[in-house]
């Protein structure tokens, strides 16, 4: 494999990603746009890589009682089908990059106005029932995005929630595993329907096991020291960065 770094970028991006409850798949995306990797195989690595990464977080908030399925079931239940059919669509590829740049730099502006410093009390005080049609509605929008730009959809999900205090920061993370999980599955479903005979296996190998061992750090972190505000003005800086130099490599 040529540009053997990517391995050390994917190592890290999965550590951070996954320690605030992501998959990474937008900065996946970004490197391997930015290493000029075939357009119809950089959203499998991306969505590959998410789903090794955040199933081993899943686990986790899981195992430790973060994961609240009563209030998951209408954000996913509209999303799955959405992630699928917006995966499906084919899209020429400098619309593709077009669009990749500019939600990149949207993410990182939720992240950032999202990062207020609140307690979980505060959170738990203002939870509610699910709202089914509002949550829908919310999952299923992110959703199709998710899957015709092949990333999980948790960077959008998880500001808009903790802007609108939905629940605790760390329910939130266990949230934005669970539903960048169930996407990426079907945006790959979905992907199948018009994927090039030509993918690099191998390369998806070493890149997959780059991700699993710094999202099973990450992910740990995440359960053990949450560090709510650092961590995500981490990812919403990397994340405007790539952003900013995939919009100047394509519309250059």
């Amino acid at each position: 494999m040529q540009h053997w770094e990517i391995i050390a970028l994917f190592f890290f991006i999965a550590f951070v990603y996954a320690s605030v409850g992501f998959g990474g798949g937008s900065s996946y995306l970004a490197i391997l746009a930015l290493y000029s990797f075939p357009f119809k195989e950089i959203r499998l690595i991306a969505l590959v890589c998410n789903i090794v990464v955040v199933t081993g977080g899943t686990i986790l908030f899981v195992r430790h009682g973060q994961v609240n399925w009563r209030k998951i079931v209408p954000l996913v239940a509209v999303s799955v089908p959405l992630a699928y059919a917006g995966a499906s669509l084919r899209i020429a590829q400098h619309t593709f990059f077009i669009l990749l740049g500019i939600c990149l730099l949207l993410a990182a502006v939720l992240l950032w106005i999202g990062n207020r410093a609140y307690t979980e009390k505060d959170t738990l005080a203002a939870a509610k029932k699910p709202a089914y049609v509002k949550d829908g509605a919310l999952g299923g929008s992110i959703g199709f995005l998710s899957g015709m730009l092949g990333i999980g959809g948790g960077i959008f999900l998880s500001p808009v929630l903790n802007l609108a205090r939905w629940d605790t920061p760390r329910r939130i993370a266990a949230t934005a595993s669970v539903f960048i999980l169930v996407n990426s599955v079907s945006g790959i479903a979905g992907q199948l329907t018009h994927l090039p005979a030509s993918i690099n296996f191998e390369r998806i190998g070493l890149l997959a096991l780059a991700v699993f061992a710094g999202g099973q750090l990450g992910s740990r972190l995440a359960v053990i020291k949450f560090n709510h505000l650092v961590i995500r003005r981490m990812t919403a800086a990397l994340i405007f960065v790539a952003g900013i130099e995939v919009l100047y490599k394509h519309l250059g």
